[in-house]
């Protein structure tokens, strides 16, 4: 392997002459471009943090040359073959494709970084661009090759081979390829294709994904998406047109089904929207939210999924944003004060169901006090003697799973079981467990794992590894691969969570070690350790930035400012360069323009961060997603923002440990986490997360009850089931 290596890098690093045949002469005044190729090839060797010659976009050694090949090997034949084919005659011929052979890895760059296109797809990208070009070169059009390309790859060639005779059909292609990857950006960029025949069919396309997405076009009578709106004659269009004319219209899409069948009127719903603030009636619509989920699950149960259901101002978007301004905000922001009454005022009105949905809506955002006395609350609600059987079936059972899954990591699931008959709550642990093979995403099964790390009972650890178990025989029996591979995985994740089955997850799995992080693996090329830390500048995030700055003692750290970030390095003991964008204002977005400074810093020095750490709100995270290096090896969150942020971050960076916490991070526990991770790693010691925990264990058991408690909701990586389900599951790329 290391001689393919040498070889790879001996073909970037070899002479321009020697990359045309031994015949060709490179004139002086084109040499320039050919440099500028080879400074991208650079810069894309440089993307996995080691300038050696192999282009490492994951743990596949296969994958990995092949991408290497592409972006080396490849793109140097085409640099030849534009020297040496006669039918690019002239000079500036001859620059204008060489600008294009630019341009190609340079586009493979930019969508790499921003995670536009998997790096594994370089070789059909630069296949794809190999055709176009010879098609291109004869004259002829590159819409055959654009319709076969996946969206990603026509994007990022299409946009170089503007001179092609089918450029502009080939936009047309792209824009029907990116409104099925991207429903909820159809009637945002449709204007220039009004006039297609398939308009129409699109913005039903987006109604389905959102209705509510119509609403503003639809009042923009004069602008070119509002005449298309306006003039189909769809009734679910009409319906939606005519409901943009009423004031507060957002507040009646929730309903809309309803609303086309007859079942519910615009002025029933009007009663508790309101013409205004003043009239709106929150508990009100609220609870008519909820009702009128209860009834739609009921529909989805048989197979008839309402169109209002889902998407961008939903019923379900709109009745989790509601149980957030309405109630899970009002009572986290009294955390502190020490009357009960006054905290949860705000729930007081809230039936059982409406308080189970505030609760499982709210998953990301509940403080662990809220959810504990809301969860109480719901109980109390059920009635002197409560049946959990009898309240789930109430809901159609709808988002059991989920509630399940949070009544474990709250230590609430065997107060709700035991409210059931023993045979009922075994059925309920059953079905929790069972066709998770079923759904189209892995959300379930993280679920059940996440929820297994939470359980504490030995007889109900017991219960559900014996459901695993079976299903796993079951799907062996029904030839399902998918189900058998998503048990067995379960089931192995589970033996190991008990350190006397002795299970090397490494070794069983495929995954990178689990309880340890060698310090050499943190390391670049040059034997440093690149940190980078993600502050966002609102009130929290300007103070949690000014603590940790406290944390690098001049004798061991020391601290260089610039314009948008710091850098800190270690004085002594191993090379640690930790790089902090400075928490600027967040009103004019300029933390992220100098997040953005920063990363296109460290990208132009080949400055790779393994190790990144998110210091703001959960609702900053997705920012700092987008911009996770691929190499990530540990990843700390203030939160996780449950299983799709979880999927995401493990999809830009599959080898991530990730600490998380189930609620708001805590400045004065961030802090201690952070320091243990950088002071062992600057001693040149490797991160051992048992003896981690261990010992900050250790720390917060003297700490005040109100901090311990907050510590205690976070999560080490090797507790983190969940995140270790998808990285088993994903590890051949064969996720969903």
């Amino acid at each position: 392997m290391k001689i393919i290596h040498v070889l790879v890098l001996f073909i970037l690093m070899a002479p321009l002459s020697s990359l045309a045949s031994d015949t060709t002469n490179i004139p002086v005044t084109r040499q320039v471009f050919h440099e500028n190729i080879i400074e991208e090839q650079r810069l894309a060797d440089k993307m996995d943090g080691r300038l050696d010659g192999m282009i490492k976009v994951g743990n596949n050694e296969e994958i990995n040359l092949q991408v290497s090949d592409a972006i080396f090997r490849r793109v140097n034949a085409l640099r030849n073959e534009i020297e040496i084919n006669k039918n690019i005659p002239t000079n500036n011929d001859k620059v204008r494709y060489l600008r294009y052979l630019q341009n190609l890895v340079r586009g493979f760059i930019n969508s790499w970084k921003d995670h536009s296109l998997p790096p594994s797809m370089a070789p059909a990208l630069v296949e794809n661009f190999s055709n176009i070009f010879y098609d291109n070169i004869r004259g002829k059009s590159m819409i055959p090759e654009i319709e076969k390309a996946p969206y990603e790859i026509g994007k990022i060639n299409a946009s170089i081979f503007t001179d092609n005779p089918g450029y502009a059909r080939a936009k047309v292609i792209l824009f029907r390829k990116f409104c099925v990857l991207h429903p909820d950006q159809i009637l945002a960029n449709i204007g220039p294709y009004v006039d297609e025949p398939f308009a129409d069919s699109l913005v039903i396309d987006a109604f389905k994904n959102s209705p509510s997405q119509l609403y503003t076009y639809a009042q923009s009578t004069q602008s070119k998406q509002g005449k298309l709106i306006n003039n189909i004659q769809d009734p679910r269009i009409k319906t939606v047109v005519e409901l943009s004319k009423q004031p507060r219209a957002l507040f009646y899409f929730p309903f809309l089904d309803n609303l086309i069948s007859g079942k519910q009127t615009i002025d029933e719903i009007k009663k508790v929207a309101g013409f205004s603030d003043n009239s709106y009636d929150s508990v009100g619509y609220y609870k008519l939210l909820v009702k009128t989920e209860i009834g739609y699950y009921g529909r989805v149960i048989h197979g008839d999924t309402p169109v209002a259901m889902y998407g961008s101002d939903g019923l379900l978007d709109m009745l989790y944003r509601k149980a957030l301004q309405h109630f899970i905000t009002p009572i986290n922001d009294l955390h502190e004060n020490p009357s009960n009454a006054i905290r949860f005022k705000a729930i007081e009105p809230l039936s059982a169901q409406d308080l189970y949905y505030m609760m499982v809506l709210g998953e990301n955002d509940i403080y662990t006090s809220s959810y504990k006395y809301s969860f109480d609350r719901m109980m109390q609600m059920m009635g002197p003697d409560p049946h959990a059987d009898s309240f789930l079936l109430s809901l159609n059972f709808d988002k059991f799973k989920k509630f399940i899954k949070m009544a474990a990591g709250y230590n609430k699931l065997d107060e709700f079981l035991r409210t059931m008959a023993p045979e009922n709550s075994e059925k309920l642990m059953q079905a929790f467990v069972l066709n998770l093979e079923k759904t189209n995403s892995l959300e379930d099964a993280v679920d059940v794992a996440d929820s297994y790390g939470s359980i504490t009972n030995p007889v109900l650890q017991k219960s559900m590894l014996a459901n695993v178990d079976w299903n796993l025989n079951r799907c062996k029996k029904e030839d399902n691969i998918r189900g058998e591979k998503i048990y067995s995985v379960l089931k192995m994740i589970f033996l190991s969570a008990d350190p006397k089955n002795n299970i090397d997850l490494s070794k069983e799995i495929g995954i990178p070690p689990v309880y340890t992080v060698s310090n050499k693996y943190l390391q670049d090329d040059s034997g440093r350790i690149i940190e980078q830390v993600f502050f966002y500048g609102d009130k929290d995030g300007i103070m949690s930035y000014q603590s940790y700055l406290t944390s690098f003692p001049s004798n061991d750290w020391t601290i260089t400012d610039k314009k948008y970030w710091i850098e800190i390095r270690s004085r002594v003991g191993k090379p640690i360069w930790i790089y902090a964008n400075k928490p600027l204002d967040n009103e004019t977005n300029k933390d992220d323009e100098a997040q953005h400074k920063l990363d296109d810093y460290l990208q132009n020095q080949g400055l790779i961060p393994s190790i990144v750490i998110h210091r703001g709100h959960s609702y900053h995270l997705q920012y700092t997603i987008q911009q996770l290096p691929e190499n990530t090896k540990i990843i700390m969150l203030g939160s996780c923002g449950g299983y799709q942020n979880l999927k995401t971050i493990l999809d830009y960076a599959p080898e991530a440990h990730i600490i998380s916490t189930k609620q708001t991070g805590a400045m004065n526990v961030n802090k201690p986490i952070i320091d243990y991770l950088d002071n062992t790693l600057r001693e040149g010691k490797n991160i051992d997360w048992r003896q981690m925990w261990d010992s900050l264990t250790a720390q917060f058991n003297k700490a005040p009850k109100s901090l311990k408690e907050t510590f205690d909701d976070y999560i080490p990586p090797q507790k983190n089931l969940g995140a270790l389900f998808i990285k088993a599951y994903q590890k051949d790329n064969a996720g969903d």
